[in-house]
């Protein structure tokens, strides 16, 4: 009972925090607001966080998951799901969902922590852990890709992997929805159909490797740029 009062606390505590990081900013947001707009004592928002990036990095893991079981993002149901699919077009229809609604939740989080870090050093390693999380999931993503479709002859492994990584932007997607006017759905279609446009064989050209699923597709000795397995 008591832990699940606690849990309960902390959802409160990451809600509140989502809500005064993206209403006013990062150096504006204090604890002791997040503690008010949450409804608690300010010791406790204190002794769940610690410290306001540690409370932001929390908002920030809880927004792109969806939910704060501690699960990192790619051993979740729905990159299982997307490893089972067998055609390229099925498992990008999958990522891409996942991406959007990702991006729905945090982006604008996302964004508030990298400009935060230009100003305050002890944001530069979570914005560090943000932007090798970002490269991570877009290798893991182009690995899918390659174990279902050949990439166009003109592209190479490096450069799909980075055309990934900036059509995964936070910031592209807080331009398009909130400056240009998109929809998440807009952004969510824009994101798969970039991908294909810009990685796959043209119509006509064969789209079939000879990977299959869950079979390495790296050269050998290659590995991602960045790594990680955090949330």
């Amino acid at each position: 009972m008591r832990e699940q009062q606690a849990r309960h606390t902390r959802q409160r505590i990451i809600a509140a925090a989502i809500q005064e990081f993206l209403t006013h900013g990062y150096a504006s947001t204090t604890i002791r607001a997040v503690a008010e707009a949450a409804g608690v004592a300010l010791p406790t928002v204190e002794l769940t966080f610690s410290t306001k990036p540690r409370l932001l990095k929390a908002a920030i893991d809880v927004a792109i998951a969806g939910d704060d079981e501690p699960v990192p993002v790619l051993q979740r149901g729905w990159a299982a799901r997307a490893q089972a699919t067998t055609r390229v077009e099925d498992f990008l229809a999958i990522v891409g969902e996942v991406v959007g609604k990702a991006a729905r939740r945090a982006a604008g989080l996302v964004v508030v922590a990298f400009e935060a870090a230009h100003t305050d050093p002890t944001l530069k390693v979570l914005a560090d852990q943000l932007a090798s999380r970002r490269a991570t999931t877009a290798a893991w993503i182009l690995e899918g890709i390659m174990q279902r479709s050949t990439l166009r002859a003109d592209i190479d492994r490096d450069q799909a992997l980075d055309t990934i990584w900036v059509l995964m932007d936070p910031v592209v997607f807080c331009h398009l929805t909130r400056d240009r006017g998109w929809t998440p759905e807009r952004f969510e279609h824009w994101f798969t159909d970039s991908i294909v446009r810009l990685l796959l064989p043209l119509a006509g050209e064969s789209r079939r490797s000879t990977i299959g699923p869950g079979e390495q597709s790296m050269s050998p000795g290659r590995s991602p740029r960045e790594g990680g397995t955090e949330r």
